[in-house]
């Protein structure tokens, strides 16, 4: 059996009252100790600056403007016209009063001004402060208030949101500057606030007419504050520093040399998840430091298509119900075709997993099956595509198999938190035996487990298993303004993700429940809810689903969102011509998705109390428009109570009544 990971500690045994903590892992990389860091990377500026040095005709940054409603094509800023900028807004914020050590608020969707801003921050010894797009006025002046924000970058769509009364905070910026332009009333709205708003050209006339020498940050120095969404409460501000950012780039590239296939200047990176999340940063962080270009997306999902076939990238990232909708698409294509070319398309399918199984690269299992079947996958993904990676949550192993065979590309699953910076974990390109896992630690990090003894979780038990806990150079230095928050999740050096995982033989890591969302039922049984979400998510008729269990009750009930497709076969078949939101108001089909979770609950061996009792069908998937998940689509539980309170209430009503 081939291992990837080095055991370098072996585990202990805790004693009364203490967790038993399984052994130390490392990535092979680092088994005799973590390697040597590049002494000309040290902070976030030495990526960016080095290779405007180093590379400064090659495309940067790219978007695609749009001119009477029109989209057109992708135009590009190079790494040299991306520095001269940066250095223009670096002294236009420092002429606006913003002094080493001083917070910088970014907020709107990604865009060239985006990164143009954060870099211009890192010139500076500025912190830059992203401010999620995805959330409303309430939260981004919780955030300017919470980290003491000077000066707020801003997409012109969401300036009357910042200057609105209900963003208090705005009173003590001293200035916004618009990613593009500032209309008259928004300028006389922000005079009368006490702030001055600029317009992007203005702010680099600024910076022009008052130039000021770089004051680039030490290693030590915080780089960003990135605020997390949260599933409740508050969201939180992660302290990250320059030293980390660059040993995470520096991790990356030991990583990737130990590959045949190495990222070049050549590869293309489409941005499309959130940049005030970690993934995306981080993604950017490591394409700037190959010189290698980053097209950002037009800003509207639903036609995400049409940016790839424009943009051709080599590197697309995204969570789980992205591929999930690129499985969709690609399987509806697959069941349109004429039974012939279907069963050809299967058997090549089989002919190719079987030769990748046996540990042919995916290039080589079968080129044949590529050109007849699969080239026209990697077609709808641009035609040059070479890597997909997901994070955020777990991959189902099937679409993670099917994208493998079919897309012409390496496909893996990565780990990670906003506090490790993304990277706890990676999969190795063309391992099959790390399907359905997220694969080693990060080269300067090491993992181990620890007991969760209410959830049977044992990290030396037959199956180690236990909540994932880190340590090592990757990782944040603490909560912003809180250090209670701080203590409670960092303990004798380890970062205590909340997150469950179980060491696989060969060393592979594998997430398989999250820890906070443990309820104990009234009986006394305890109930991982993420997990049961994850199982009763493989039914077919489920699209999403919301399993909600109460303390009080001894039943678990759900919200459940069915897939259209489902829905539709199962009214066709019982003589129904409804539409779908009528249909899914009908009891009969409420009745239809229980009995179908039922099945799935027998199948997979579910106990008892662990049954759905009790469904309400929803026709509307969870959306983050109604704080119901987060930008990762990370379900909000406190949010989604409140929203569907009468329903479970309903719900817990008629059991009740039934029971009697």
């Amino acid at each position: 059996m081939k291992v990837f990971a080095a055991k370098v500690e072996e585990g202990i045994r805790g004693e009364e009252g203490k967790p038993s903590v399984g052994p130390i892992y490392r990535n092979l990389l680092s088994e005799n100790g973590f390697p040597p860091l590049d002494p000309n990377i040290s902070t976030a500026w030495d990526i960016f600056s080095n290779s405007a040095k180093e590379y400064p005709g090659n495309k940067m940054l790219g978007w695609r403007r749009v001119v009477d409603g029109k989209v057109g094509p992708y135009v590009w800023k190079t790494y040299k016209e991306a520095y001269e900028e940066v250095l223009r807004i670096g002294s236009a914020l420092r002429a606006a009063g913003a002094e080493p050590g001083s917070r910088v608020g970014i907020y709107g969707v990604n865009c060239p001004q985006w990164i143009i801003a954060m870099e211009a921050c890192a010139a500076h010894s500025l912190i830059c402060v992203p401010l999620y797009d995805t959330l409303g006025p309430g939260a981004v002046d919780y955030i300017v208030n919470h980290a003491d924000i000077d000066v707020v970058f801003v997409q012109d769509k969401k300036i009357q949101g910042l200057l609105s009364p209900e963003c208090k905070s705005v009173k003590r910026l001293k200035a916004i500057v618009s990613f593009t332009d500032v209309s008259a009333e928004q300028s006389h709205k922000a005079s009368h606030t006490g702030l001055k708003a600029y317009s992007w050209d203005d702010f680099l006339l600024l910076g022009r007419e008052r130039p000021e020498e770089i004051r680039p940050p030490e290693p030590c120095n915080v780089c960003t504050i990135m605020y997390t969404s949260g599933t409740s409460g508050e969201p939180k501000g992660v302290v990250l520093t320059h030293e980390a950012v660059a040993v995470f780039v520096r991790g990356v590239d030991l990583f990737m040399d130990q590959f045949d296939d190495k990222m070049t200047t050549d590869d293309v990176y489409l941005s499309f998840l959130p940049l005030a999340h970690i993934l995306d940063r981080m993604n950017e962080e490591y394409f700037f430091r190959k010189g290698a270009a980053i097209g950002y997306y037009h800003g509207d999902l639903n036609a995400l298509r049409d940016d790839i076939q424009e943009l051709k990238p080599t590197y697309i990232a995204g969570v789980p119900r992205v591929f999930e909708r690129i499985h969709e698409g690609i399987q509806k294509a697959v069941q349109e075709l004429n039974p012939r070319r279907r069963f050809i398309f299967n058997s090549l399918y089989k002919y190719k997993l079987k030769w990748m199984n046996r540990g042919y690269s995916q290039k080589n299992a079968s080129p044949m099956a590529d050109l007849i079947a699969f080239r026209k996958v990697k077609d709808r993904l641009g035609g040059r595509i070479r890597l997909l990676v997901s994070g955020g949550a777990p991959l189902s192993p099937e679409i993670e198999e099917f994208l493998r065979v079919t897309c012409c590309c390496f496909v893996t699953q990565g780990y990670g938190l906003t506090e490790t910076l993304g990277g706890t974990a990676v999969g190795h390109p063309d391992e099959m035996c790390m399907l359905g896992t997220v694969g080693v630690p990060s080269v300067y990090n090491e993992l181990r487990l620890e007991e969760v003894p209410e959830m049977g979780y044992d990290p030396l038990g037959d199956n180690p298993s236990g909540e994932i806990c880190i340590r090592g150079k990757c990782l944040f230095t603490g909560y912003y303004k809180n250090p209670e928050l701080t203590r409670e999740v960092m303990k004798d050096g380890w970062f205590h993700t909340g997150d469950i995982g179980q060491i696989l033989p060969n060393g592979v890591l594998k997430v398989i429940d999250r820890k906070k969302n443990l309820i104990k039922l009234s009986q006394g049984e305890y109930v991982a809810l993420e997990h049961l979400e994850n199982v009763f998510g493989q039914n077919p008729v489920v699209e999403d689903i919301w399993v909600y269990g109460d303390s009080f009750k001894s039943k678990l009930v759900a919200v459940v969102v069915p897939n259209p497709e489902s829905v539709e076969l199962w009214a066709k078949a019982n003589g129904l011509s409804k539409g779908f939101d009528e249909l899914c108001s009908l009891p009969e089909l409420r009745q239809h998705i229980l009995s179908e979770l039922k099945s799935t609950a027998e199948k997979n061996m579910l106990r008892g109390f662990e049954h759905i009792k009790a469904v309400a069908v929803e026709a509307i998937l969870f959306d983050v428009e109604r704080d119901l998940v987060t930008a990762t689509l990370k379900k909000r539980r406190n949010y989604l109570l409140n929203y569907y309170q009468a329903k479970i209430d309903e719900m817990y009503r008629e059991l009740a009544a039934a029971t009697r």
